[in-house]
């Protein structure tokens, strides 16, 4: 299968957790940079249509309804439209019944909300745009055009109390969205957070995510990957698609793609994006082709993130048997009999997994 992945680099403020390309104050570049995308989108000549789109970012619904419009059409005529999963990513205080119709007669058929805290003090400690109420508002229009939701949390956020955090979820629950995105909170350095010098206990950590998982397979959702529930029917073909070690088409400053063998990823800056596209260059701040040693340990770092796990071949085993084996011996992964997975325990510190495969080799 052939993703389509499109980044929307703007946004109304930056949060405290933040490290992804995203830059408020720029929104006198957004029309520019949609006719960069349209430019830029013609530089590849693909084999077949994607079957998935995700538009993501930073912030798209940050964009007006007209540039919306813009966006879904070009995307729409130059890809043929009638996607099986798009995706469009949309913050609480961003969204209206005018874009929300846009998206909708565009040919979007999944929305992803970014609640993170269904507290507004926790909200406030990350610098969130929005409160709860802002939320409750969103979501009513939202549901009006889609039943296709996603909502963000995180887990582990300052102020944070195992009482706050599963009250949060539960009234997540009451809105009865069909897949939840549930992340541990990482302190990246560089962040207002890092430069805080906050941080949580492990123990913490992992109570929070274990009390979810609880709460979250009772109710009828499936864990099927390290951060995402889904209700039957309603995983992230996307997504998925990167776990499975599929191709994908990524357009936008710093998105990433990965076609024909060959990894890559764009400029970060939105300038300079613009202007690479502009002299019809392709905006490349890398690119690479992975081989051997290299690309084995990044296919089984994708699999072990999609829960159900994998067989491994004769390349994997031949590369990162001994791995296999130290990891089976400290209970981060488990062999059902057919398939190795993160265990229980693995799933929370998956970080430790996967830095066996993916080291410089």
């Amino acid at each position: 299968m052939l993703g389509l992945y499109i980044h929307i680099p703007f946004c109304v403020s930056k949060c405290f957790y933040c490290d992804f390309a995203s830059y408020p104050g720029k929104t006198a570049l957004i029309t520019p940079y949609l006719k960069a995308l349209e430019k830029e989108s013609g530089l590849y000549r693909l084999k077949t249509k994607p079957q998935t789109v995700y538009i993501g970012g930073g912030t798209p619904s940050i964009l007006s309804a007209e540039q919306i419009k813009f966006l879904l059409d070009f995307i729409n005529a130059k890809y043929g439209g009638g996607f099986k999963e798009f995706t469009f990513e949309c913050n609480p205080e961003s969204v209206n019944e005018e874009k929300l119709k846009i998206l909708k007669e565009g040919g979007v058929n999944r929305i992803s909300l970014g609640l993170q805290s269904f507290n507004d003090a926790e909200l406030k400690l990350i610098g969130r745009a929005h409160n709860k109420a802002d939320f409750i508002k969103a979501y009513s229009l939202v549901v009006k055009y889609f039943d296709n939701i996603n909502i963000d949390l995180i887990a582990a956020l300052p102020g944070q109390t195992k009482e706050s955090f599963l009250s949060g979820l539960k009234a997540v629950l009451d809105f009865k969205p069909r897949h939840i995105s549930l992340y541990g909170l990482q302190v990246e350095e560089g962040t207002p957070l890092f430069r805080q010098g906050y941080s949580y206990d492990d123990a913490f950590y992992v109570e929070l995510l274990e009390s979810a998982y609880k709460i979250l397979t009772a109710c009828g959702f499936e864990q099927y990957e390290i951060s995402n529930y889904a209700m039957p029917g309603a995983e992230s073909l996307h997504n998925i698609n990167y776990w499975l070690g599929g191709e994908y088409l990524g357009l936008g400053a710093a998105a990433g793609g990965y076609l024909g063998g060959e990894r890559y990823g764009n400029f970060p800056g939105i300038e300079e994006y613009i202007s690479s596209v502009n002299k019809g260059e392709r905006p490349l701040s890398f690119k690479e082709t992975l081989c051997g040693k290299a690309k084995t340990g990044e296919k089984i770092m994708t699999a072990f993130r999609y829960l159900k796990g994998f067989k491994p071949d004769l390349q994997m085993l031949k590369y990162f048997g001994a791995d296999f084996d130290d990891l089976l011996k400290a209970g981060l992964i488990e062999n059902d009999g057919e398939n190795l997975k993160l265990s229980a325990k693995g799933k929370y510190f998956a970080n430790q997994v996967f830095s066996r495969f993916v080291e410089p080799f």
